[in-house]
């Protein structure tokens, strides 16, 4: 096992490995994951406590600051935690608020440690929390703008739509795919899709029959005036005209009531002389 570097009277060791105590070290407030496994801590424990830490923990102290504050490790130091050890090896670096959000996310996305939903809150935070732009932080995190904002728009599913993509393990185009629907329809379109182990491109497919089907028009309830039944009754008179001067001898009665206007046309099968 390594022997690491007890750390220095002033506390400030910087770039070199040092154990310092668990105690003294804050979570990162940029920590993109917030989805832990327990059995895999459980396993990283036991990996831990057989074979002890291979990589340190990133970590750097404020000016002003008692402590340390996380940077990357927060797997190994909550399973250093399981194991109740009182010190965790540590590589102290100089880092700014920001730079050390940008390190805290970059060293999760390296490493393809995040789900894509943890990707777009992280960097949500550091858009709202931090002050960087798109254009900033695709800049930082080594990519392009498209990206960054097609993760953002991930979050305009409600939290139980993503409750439901996490649930049927949906990925992330199929996740974006979804918001091409109305949020009345998601639900059970998250529902078919991660019950019936759809792909991406049936996804796709299943969603643009969706949009294919197009709601009944609702009918249409016409109030009838007076003087329109008027227009159509002068209608039919002058159809009546045109048939007798046609040579049709038809046969035109009206009669009329509170309730309706009554018709009778009886028109000849034989023409008589």
């Amino acid at each position: 096992m390594a022997i690491f570097q007890k750390p220095q009277t002033d506390g400030r060791a910087v770039n070199k490995v040092v154990e310092i105590p668990i105690s003294e070290i804050v979570p990162n407030p940029a920590q993109p994951r917030v989805i832990f496994d327990d059995y895999e801590l459980s396993r990283l424990a036991v990996s831990i406590q057989q074979n002890g830490i291979l990589q340190p923990l990133t970590v750097r102290r404020p000016e002003n600051g008692m402590y340390y504050e996380l940077i990357s490790g927060e797997r190994r130091l909550r399973a250093c935690k399981l194991l109740n050890m009182s010190m965790v090896p540590c590589i102290v670096i100089t880092a700014s608020v920001k730079d050390s959000a940008v390190l805290a996310v970059l060293e999760n996305l390296q490493r393809a440690d995040l789900s894509f939903m943890e990707e777009a809150y992280a960097i949500k935070n550091l858009i709202d929390y931090y002050g960087f732009t798109q254009e900033e932080t695709a800049a930082r995190l080594g990519t392009a703008q498209s990206t960054i904002a097609n993760k953002l728009r991930l979050l305009k599913l409600t939290d139980d739509e993503k409750a439901l993509v996490v649930k049927y393990k949906l990925g992330e185009r199929q996740a974006r795919a979804l918001l091409r629907l109305e949020s009345d329809k998601r639900p059970d379109a998250i529902h078919y899709i991660g019950s019936n182990q759809l792909n991406t491109a049936q996804t796709d497919a299943y969603i643009d029959e969706l949009l294919k089907e197009k709601p009944p028009k609702p009918a249409v309830h016409r109030r009838w005036s007076f003087r329109a039944v008027n227009l159509y009754i002068n209608t039919f008179n002058k159809t009546i005209d045109a048939m007798k001067e046609a040579g049709i001898n038809c046969d035109a009665s009206r009669s009329r009531t509170d309730d309706f206007i009554e018709y009778v046309v009886k028109i000849p099968l034989k023409q008589t002389d």
